[in-house]
C-alpha cells in the first residue's frame, strides 16, 4: 500500500539555534527537541533526565482524598476489600500493583478478574454477587467502571461501596461510586490526563503512601507494572507517563520481578552476571518496544485463551519456581493465541476480498459467530494495517454480537461508535480503540450507520497510511555523537515516537540483496560523498530490489538504530519506506 510522506514543520529557528548552542548539540538534535516542546535548556534537562520528584501530587486528582479516606475507614473497621480489574494487561497489572501494595499491611483483601467469555468487559453482576456472598464491603475497580452505572447501583443496594480508578472516557452520567478517579472527567483538574489504568492505580497507592509517611522508595518496585501497562495500552509517553515509563524500564532491566523474568526467558532474554559483582543484567537492554511485543502479548494471552487470573498470579509470584510454572502455561496460551489470530485474520481477509461493496467502503465491519472472542482485537489491528480504514471485528458471545474496533491516524472511532449508540447494548474505549456489543437484529443497520458516519466525517488523507518524518538529514550528519544524544530521547512511544529521518538521492553501493522472505538488505551512500555509507534493512520491501540494483538515486525514510552482528555493534538504518525519484 502506497504511503504518504509528511515532513513535520521545523521548530522555530531562533529557539533551535539557541538550544543547540546552550546544549552543545547539532541543530538537527535541537530541532527534534523543539518539535517536542522542549524549547530551553531547563526543559531539555527534564526531558533527558526525568526525576521522580517531577510526578504530580496525587491529591490533585478529583476524589483522591475521598478514596483514601474510604480505604482508611475500611482498614480501621476490618472490612474486606475486593480489588477488581479488567482481564487485559492494563487491568491485570493494576490489580497486581494495588493488591500487593495493600497486602503488605492489610490481609483482608482479595482480587477478582472477570471471565472474558461469561462476564465480558467491565464490572459484572456476577462479581458483585460474589462480593456480597463473601462479605466484601469495598470494591476498588481498576481500568474499568466508568460506565458501570447499573452495576454500581446494584452493589450499593447490597451495601457495597465502589472506588473507581479508570482512564477511559466517561459519559455524561457517572456511576454513584464513593469516589471516581479518572483524569478524563471534565471537572477533574489533574495536570495529566493520559495515565494508563495501572497508572491511576499507582497514583492511588502514591496518595496513600504520601498520607501515611511511607517513603516513595517503597513503591518504586511497582513501576515495572506501570511501564508494562503504559507500553501495552499504547498511551502517550509524554509528561508523567514518560517519567513512570523511564523508571519502570530501569526496574525491569535491573531488578525484574520473578514473573517478568520468567516471561522474558521465553523470549530468549537471559541474565548474566556483571563482571566481578553480584549484579545481573540482561543480554540486551529492554525498551518500550520489547514490552509491547514480548511481554504484553504473553500477559494478555491468558485472558484471551483461558482466564486473566493466571496473569495476576504470575505477577504476584515471589520465587522463580512458581514463576517458571506459571509462565510456561501462559506461553502456551500465547502460542494458541497466535494460531487463532493467524487463522481468523486469513478468514476475514478472504471475506473482504470476496465482497466488492466492502472493498470500496471506507470502513471494515466483519462478523463470524465462530470466531474466538479473545483475538478479535488483534485481528482488527491486522485488518486496519491491511486496508487502513476504521475497522470492527465481531463475533457472538453470551447471546450478543460483540467485538473490538480499531482506528486510523487522526480519526476518533469512539465518537463514530457513539453516534450509533442507540443500536448498541454496551460500548467504551478510546479515540483509536474501542469495544462494543449489540443484539443480532441490529447488526446490518449498525454496519450501514457506521459506514455513513465515518464516510461523512473522515478526512480522505486519514485513509492513506502516513509516515510522519521529523526532519531531512544528510548521511554525514549521522555520527556516533549524534546517535548517543538520540538514544537519550527514549523511552519512545505515542507523543514521543522514535524519530524518522528523510534522506534524498541515496544510491546502493552494489550490495543490495534479499534476506528472509521479503526483506531488502542495503548499503547506501550519497553519490557525491562515498565516504559516508550505512547498512540498511527495509522490511517487507523486496519489490524495490530491481530498481535499487540499477544504482540509480532513490529517497529513503528511516530510523537510526544499533545492530549487533558477530560481536560487532554498528549503526544501521531501519528503512520504513523507499520512493523512487
Amino acid at each position: 500500500m502506497e504511503k504518504r510522506w509528511v515532513v513535520k514543520k521545523s521548530g522555530d529557528t531562533e529557539q533551535v539555534n539557541s538550544l543547540a548552542s546552550a546544549l552543545g548539540v547539532e541543530k538537527s538534535i535541537a530541532n527534534l527537541l523543539v518539535q517536542r516542546g522542549v524549547t530551553d535548556a531547563d526543559l531539555a534537562k527534564a526531558f533527558f533526565h526525568p526525576e521522580l520528584n517531577m510526578l504530580h501530587d496525587p491529591f490533585l486528582m478529583k476524589d483522591m482524598d475521598i478514596a483514601i479516606s474510604r480505604i482508611e475507614t475500611a482498614i480501621a473497621n476490618s472490612e474486606k476489600i475486593l480489588v477488581y480489574g479488567d482481564y487485559d494487561v492494563d487491568g491485570t497489572t493494576a490489580v497486581a500493583l494495588v493488591l500487593s501494595f495493600f497486602k503488605k499491611t492489610y490481609p483482608a483483601l482479595d482480587y477478582y478478574i472477570p471471565d472474558r467469555y461469561s462476564e465480558g468487559y467491565g464490572i459484572s453482576i456476577k462479581s458483585i454477587d460474589f462480593a456480597s456472598e463473601n462479605n466484601f464491603k469495598l470494591i476498588i475497580a481498576l481500568d474499568c467502571g466508568i460506565k458501570a452505572i447499573e452495576q454500581v447501583a446494584y452493589a450499593k443496594s447490597k451495601g457495597i461501596d465502589f472506588i473507581i480508578c479508570d482512564h477511559h472516557r466517561p459519559s455524561a452520567e457517572l456511576p454513584a461510586a464513593i469516589a471516581i478517579l479518572d483524569p478524563k472527567q471534565n471537572d477533574c483538574t489533574y495536570p495529566f490526563n493520559e495515565l494508563s489504568g495501572c497508572g491511576v492505580g499507582f497514583k492511588l497507592i502514591q496518595a496513600y503512601s504520601q498520607k501515611h509517611n511511607i517513603p516513595f522508595e517503597n513503591i518504586m518496585q511497582y513501576l515495572d507494572l506501570v511501564a508494562i501497562s503504559i507500553a501495552s495500552d499504547i498511551v502517550e509517553i509524554t509528561g508523567e507517563n514518560r517519567i513512570l515509563a523511564y523508571y519502570g524500564l530501569k526496574q525491569i532491566n535491573t531488578a525484574p520481578r520473578p514473573g517478568i523474568e520468567a516471561i522474558l526467558f521465553h523470549c530468549g532474554m537471559k541474565r548474566k552476571t556483571v563482571f566481578n559483582t553480584d549484579d545481573f543484567i540482561f543480554n540486551k537492554e529492554l525498551n518500550i518496544n520489547d514490552l509491547v511485543f514480548m511481554i504484553g502479548p504473553r500477559l494478555n494471552a491468558s485472558g484471551r485463551i483461558e482466564h486473566g487470573k493466571s496473569t495476576v498470579e504470575l505477577l504476584l509470584c515471589e520465587d522463580s519456581e512458581c514463576a517458571a510454572v506459571m509462565s510456561d502455561s501462559i506461553n502456551l496460551n500465547n502460542t494458541e493465541r497466535r494460531t487463532f489470530d493467524t487463522s481468523i485474520t486469513q478468514q476475514a481477509l478472504e471475506m473482504i476480498w470476496a465482497d466488492k461493496k466492502m472493498m470500496k467502503a471506507k470502513t471494515t465491519v466483519v462478523f463470524n459467530p465462530e470466531w474466538h472472542k479473545g483475538v478479535v482485537g488483534i485481528v482488527a489491528s491486522r485488518l486496519t494495517d491491511s486496508f487502513y480504514r476504521p475497522t470492527i471485528v465481531l463475533t457472538q458471545s453470551n447471546g450478543l454480537i460483540s467485538g473490538s474496533a480499531r482506528s486510523v491516524k487522526d480519526f476518533d472511532i469512539y465518537d463514530a461508535i457513539d453516534a450509533c449508540r442507540d443500536l448498541l447494548e454496551h460500548f467504551g474505549g478510546h479515540k483509536y480503540a474501542a469495544g462494543l456489543s449489540m443484539k443480532a437484529e441490529n447488526l446490518e443497520l449498525f454496519k450501514q450507520r457506521f459506514e455513513e458516519v465515518v464516510s461523512s466525517t473522515i478526512n480522505e488523507d486519514s485513509l492513506v497510511p502516513e509516515i510522519a518524518i521529523d526532519t531531512v538529514l544528510n548521511l554525514s550528519d549521522i555520527t556516533p555523537k549524534f546517535f548517543t544524544v538520540l538514544k537519550q530521547f527514549a523511552p519512545f512511544g505515542p507523543g514521543n515516537m522514535s524519530p524518522i529521518f528523510l534522506t534524498k538521492g541515496v544510491v546502493d553501493k552494489g550490495f543490495a540483496r534479499l534476506v528472509g522472505e521479503n526483506h531488502l538488505k542495503l548499503c547506501v551512500t550519497h553519490p557525491a560523498s562515498t565516504n559516508n555509507y550505512f547498512a540498511g534493512i527495509a522490511f517487507q520491501q523486496a519489490k524495490h530490489l530491481p530498481f535499487v540494483n540499477r544504482r540509480k538515486p532513490f529517497d529513503i525514510c528511516y530510523h537510526v538504530e544499533e545492530n549487533e552482528w558477530n560481536g560487532s555493534v554498528y549503526l544501521q538504518l531501519n528503512v520504513k519506506d523507499i520512493k523512487i525519484t
